[in-house]
């Protein structure tokens, strides 16, 4: 009960389970697994299936516990909020920008991988993807814009359609599958499993992201354990299965090809397969993009609802509400760092490389909070630990890419420095956010925040 009103309502605004695990599935299942089974194949042969099998496992703890720590708060400021409870504001803050400005890295890659798809089916060349790609970033954030109900919706039909299209492709080139390619299954060593797993977290990377929408879920005590295990169980059979059927199916072609699922499609299909690639491509694109910006877009309104942004991206922060301008500076952002790839300034690698180690960050981040919100020495607390000590581990191997997170780290320490807090030892909800929170009506007031546990 919220002010005298059953939070259970089926009256209630917001995400039911179904749009919920719509939008993780969209998370997580990104266009990596249109190029990384190719790419992993290269670096650690057969063997690569362990790699995503491993971190499918590892992800498990990793998505229970960002459910638990959203489920007994939720807040747009997602990881950011949890790290304000554990460590403070100035922790927070780095969390924060780490997420924010990792979207203008993140978001292009992944629509030029979408787009060097579309324009492989379709026949066209460097032109039509980029064409396509800018198409896929306008529907992302113009799907935002529209509010996240609408968003949900849309995403939900997607990855139905989606996850059907990937199950087919796996069906209709089962009987093309032999033994023998999954021989030798380890060229290079079961070292190189290790160096892969870091590379395909790039696929795993998007739980992070949703905890910026708990508080959008009808039930979110109810429905986010919920919406976790269904996306797993999805995740996991789509991941598993393309993968396994890449390495039976297309064998010693696997590490060469550019495009494994069109392969795949191909062998059951054959001409029929191109404008299927193009769809799976345009919904693989679509879903992480859209997503992340809604994610990061809400996050950016809670950062400068706390004064660490500007003031005027704090409009829309409210539960329901569309974060206009912090969206609306996402996409300026974006833009122009897709301009600067398009016009040969940047590469898809250096984008990939450096969004992949500030989700990376972030991720541990809010595991390290974890450690500190969660009960101590129950299941979901040694989870934390040991996916945070592994994350922790994965992040020092991202080589050149640190570069990235450390200079966002040090632009949030200088923004958040003692004359920028406005409130010196802040601990609770920022006046601004308190405001929002009692405009919005009884079902939309955001509780307070838990005080930090004591220090030792």
């Amino acid at each position: 009960m919220i002010e005298g009103v059953n939070i259970n309502s089926s009256k209630q605004p917001g995400l039911g389970l179904f749009r919920a695990t719509g939008i993780y599935v969209g998370a997580i299942l990104g266009s990596g697994i249109l190029v990384l089974p190719a790419i992993a194949a290269k670096e650690a042969g057969p063997a690569s299936l362990l790699a995503w099998a491993l971190l499918l496992v590892f992800c498990t703890p990793v998505a229970f516990s960002f459910a638990e720590m959203s489920r007994q708060q939720p807040d747009g400021g997602g990881i950011a909020h949890f790290v304000t409870r554990a460590y403070g504001r100035r922790a927070s803050a780095v969390a924060g920008y780490l997420f924010y400005f990792a979207i203008p890295f993140g978001a292009p890659a992944t629509a030029v991988i979408g787009g060097n798809y579309i324009s492989h089916a379709l026949g066209g060349g460097r032109g039509t993807a980029l064409v396509a790609a800018a198409f896929l970033l306008a529907a992302a954030f113009a799907s935002n814009a529209v509010g996240i109900r609408m968003s949900s919706g849309i995403q939900l039909v997607l990855m139905v359609l989606l996850v059907g299209l990937l199950a087919l492709a796996v069906a209709l080139a089962a009987p093309f599958a032999r033994a023998g390619n999954f021989e030798p299954f380890a060229p290079h060593g079961y070292w190189a499993v290790g160096g892969v797993a870091s590379l395909l977290f790039f696929c795993f990377a998007g739980w992070e992201a949703v905890t910026h929408l708990a508080g959008e879920f009808r039930h979110p005590e109810r429905d986010l354990k919920r919406a976790t295990w269904l996306t797993l169980i999805v995740v996991g059979v789509v991941y598993i299965g393309v993968v396994a059927a890449s390495i039976a199916v297309l064998g010693p072609a696997l590490p060469g090809s550019d495009v494994p699922i069109a392969q795949l499609l191909e062998k059951g299909l054959g001409g029929l397969a191109a404008p299927l690639t193009a769809l799976a491509a345009a919904v693989l694109t679509f879903g992480p993009i859209n997503t992340f910006v809604a994610g990061a877009s809400r996050l950016g309104a809670s950062l400068a609802s706390d004064g660490v942004l500007p003031r005027t991206l704090a409009r829309g922060a409210g539960p329901g509400q569309v974060p206009t301008a912090s969206l609306g500076l996402l996409a300026v952002m974006t833009f122009l760092s897709f301009g600067a790839a398009a016009a040969g300034l940047s590469n898809m690698q250096f984008q990939i490389g450096a969004a992949s180690a500030c989700f990376t960050a972030v991720t541990a981040f809010g595991l390290v909070a974890g450690i500190r919100l969660l009960p101590a020495r129950t299941p979901a607390w040694y989870g934390v630990l040991v996916a945070a000590v592994v994350m922790l581990a994965v992040l020092l191997i991202s080589g050149w890419a640190l570069v990235v997170p450390l200079g966002l780290a040090a632009g949030a320490v200088w923004a958040g420095r003692p004359a920028g807090w406005g409130m010196p030892g802040w601990r609770g909800l920022p006046a601004r956010r308190l405001k929002t929170a009692a405009s919005a009506g009884p079902l939309e007031a955001v509780p307070p925040a838990a005080p930090p546990p004591a220090r030792p």
